[in-house]
C-alpha cells in the first residue's frame, strides 16, 4: 500500500500564455486552506481549452516531486524548476512516480476518492512554458509525464493531507507501461496490449480510442 503527503495543492486560472495571447491555465498557485474537489476538477481550478484539458478524467493533475532533480539539472536556467507548479500539476507529492503508480489506482485524499485514469500527453505548451525546444519530446522519452486522476467521492481537501492508496485493480499496467505504449512508441508488436487497454473502461476515453488505432483496429 501506497502512503504519502500532499506536499502542495495548486490552483488556476486561465492567462495569456502563447504570443498570439492563446490563453492557458498551466501556470497555478499553492493553496493552504481546504479545496472543494468536485468530479470535474477543484473549486476555482479553470482550464482554458475544454476540449484538450479538464472533464472527469482530467480532473485532477499528479506530478512527482522526484521528477524535479531531472528536470533542474537538466534546465538549470529555467526558474520556474525551483518550487512545484512547473508542469501545471494541481497536485505535487513524492511517491506517486510512473513506475510506482498504475493505471487505476484509488487513493483516499482528504475527504474525496480519486482513481489513476492516464498519464499525460505533453504538448507544446511545456516547451513554451520552459522557454526550450525539447521539452515535449524529453518527456515523451523518459516517461516522466505526470498522471490524471478522475474523482469517484467529491470532498473537502488540503495541502498536508495523506494520500492513502485503498485498492490496486490492476497491478499489471503500471503507468509508465500504459505511456510507453499509448505515447512513448513502444507499441509496435504489442496489438494484444492495445487491444485489451482499448478495452479497459478504467483507461480514459481519449486514450483508449488511440489504444484502439495504434492496434490497427
Amino acid at each position: 500500500m501506497i502512503q504519502t503527503q500532499l506536499k502542495q495543492l495548486l490552483i488556476g486560472t486561465p492567462k495569456p500564455f502563447g504570443d498570439d495571447g492563446e490563453l492557458s491555465a498551466i501556470a497555478k498557485n499553492g493553496s493552504n486552506g481546504s479545496v472543494m474537489l468536485r468530479f470535474e476538477g477543484l473549486d476555482g481550478n479553470k482550464v482554458a481549452d475544454p476540449v484538450h484539458h479538464g472533464g472527469r478524467d482530467k480532473a485532477v493533475h499528479l506530478y512527482p516531486i522526484e521528477h524535479y532533480a531531472y528536470w533542474k539539472k537538466r534546465y538549470p536556467d529555467v526558474d520556474i524548476l525551483d518550487q512545484p507548479g512547473a508542469f501545471g500539476e494541481n497536485f505535487s507529492c513524492t511517491g506517486l512516480t510512473e513506475a510506482r503508480l498504475c493505471l487505476g489506482d484509488i487513493f483516499r485524499v482528504g475527504e474525496a476518492l480519486v482513481e489513476c485514469s492516464h498519464a499525460r500527453q505533453p504538448c507544446w505548451k511545456l516547451n513554451h512554458r520552459f522557454g526550450k525546444t525539447d521539452v515535449l519530446k524529453t518527456v515523451v522519452q523518459t516517461g516522466k509525464s505526470g498522471s490524471y486522476f478522475r474523482v469517484l467521492e467529491e470532498g473537502l481537501i488540503k495541502a498536508g493531507d495523506d494520500l492513502i492508496q485503498v485498492d490496486r485493480p490492476l497491478p499489471d499496467w503500471p503507468l509508465d507501461r500504459v505511456f510507453d505504449l499509448i505515447i512513448g512508441g513502444k507499441h509496435k508488436g504489442r496489438a494484444a496490449d492495445l487491444n485489451a487497454l482499448s478495452q479497459n473502461p478504467v483507461l480514459a476515453q481519449n486514450w483508449r480510442d488511440r489504444a484502439k488505432k495504434l492496434a490497427g483496429n
